[in-house]
Parts: structure tokens; C-alpha cells; sequence
């Protein structure tokens, strides 16, 4: 996550949402095994290859050509949902800190709708610390996170591949000097 600084008395670092390799690799792999479910599944419907690669109207229509159908059309359906996500860009955001006006805003995009923007807004005031937590292992965990006074934890990395782990401590750190708090987590 690269660091845009405005100016000395602000700081502002963009969150990528759903717009990732990931995604589209996932996408474009779901969307293509879909169709080639559902034309299989039709084709042994039909009677009638519709898959120009392989003959499937050999199979028998109950059970195969029905669970390839059911199966085809998940994945489409599936693909569908992903492709939006990427359109819609969900989870892109940022993350500012602003000194000047003395809050930090934290702004992400949800779902189209009448709350499709997500907008936190904070006191620099109500901030007690920046707090990092790793976890590693299977599922690996590295994050920061706004520590207020009130005890609540606000996330601010984003979700998906964990960052670095230089990167988190530099970005950490890079906050928690700015807005003049401790920095909790790391040792």
C-alpha cells in the first residue's frame, strides 16, 4: 500500500479493493469452467455437441447432464457475483489522517445502495495507539489497527494477501510518529 502525502499535515494511504489478480484470475477461471458445465450438461440434453473440443452428448442426461447443468449454472452465477465485485470495486477506500482538521477519516466502498460509501470519521484526540497484529501460520494475519481511548479497534490494512512485513511496520510506524501515539504489536 503506497503512501500518498499531501502535505506535511496530511497523510493519506489508498486501499485496493476487489480490483486484484486474484479476482480476475478467479473470475476468468470460474466463468470459463461454468460454461463449459452448463454446455456439457446441454449437450446431453440436446443430444447435440454444443462443445466444440470434446463430444458430450454421449453422456446420459439424468444423472450426469443434470449435475453438470446444476453445476454449469452455480459457477456462472458464482462468476457473475465476482465479475460485479470488480466493476463495483468493493473494499477500495482509503485511509487519510489529517492534521489540520484533526480527524482520520476512513472511507471504503460497499455494494451499490443507498450506503455504498463507507465513511469513519475520528478525532486524532480519540486515539490512544497503533496496534499491529501478526499472526502467522495456515491462515497468516498481519494488520493495524487504530487503538481509541474508548478500547475499540479500528482495522485499517486491507483485506486479502497479508502485507509485508516491512512494509507493515514501516506503514505502522509511519502513522503512529505522524499522529504523535505509541506504537503497540511490535518488538
Amino acid at each position: 500500500m503506497k503512501k500518498m502525502k499531501t502535505s506535511d499535515e496530511s497523510l493519506i494511504y489508498p486501499i485496493i479493493g476487489s480490483r486484484r489478480f486474484s479476482n480476475y484470475w478467479w473470475a476468468m477461471t470460474i466463468s470459463i469452467g461454468g460454461i463449459g458445465f452448463l454446455l456439457a450438461g446441454l449437450s446431453s440434453y440436446f443430444q447435440y455437441d454444443l462443445l466444440p473440443f470434446t463430444s458430450a452428448k454421449d453422456l446420459v442426461f439424468i444423472p450426469q447432464g443434470v449435475v453438470m447443468t446444476f453445476y454449469g449454472t452455480v459457477a456462472i452465477l458464482i462468476s457473475i457475483f465476482l465479475w460485479l465485485t470488480i466493476l463495483w470495486d468493493v473494499g477500495s477506500g482509503h485511509n487519510e489522517f489529517d492534521k489540520n482538521r484533526g480527524i482520520i477519516e476512513i472511507l471504503r466502498q460497499g455494494f451499490p445502495g443507498k450506503n455504498r460509501t463507507i465513511k469513519l470519521t475520528y478525532s486524532i484526540n480519540d486515539i490512544k495507539s497503533i496496534k499491529v497484529q501478526i499472526n502467522e501460520g495456515i491462515n497468516p494475519k498481519r494488520e493495524i489497527y487504530l487503538l481509541t481511548k474508548d478500547k475499540r479497534y479500528i482495522p485499517l490494512t486491507r483485506i486479502g494477501q497479508p502485507m509485508a512485513l516491512n512494509e507493515l511496520e514501516k506503514q505502522a510506524s509511519e502513522i503512529a510518529s505522524f499522529l504523535g501515539v505509541n506504537l503497540e504489536g511490535i518488538a
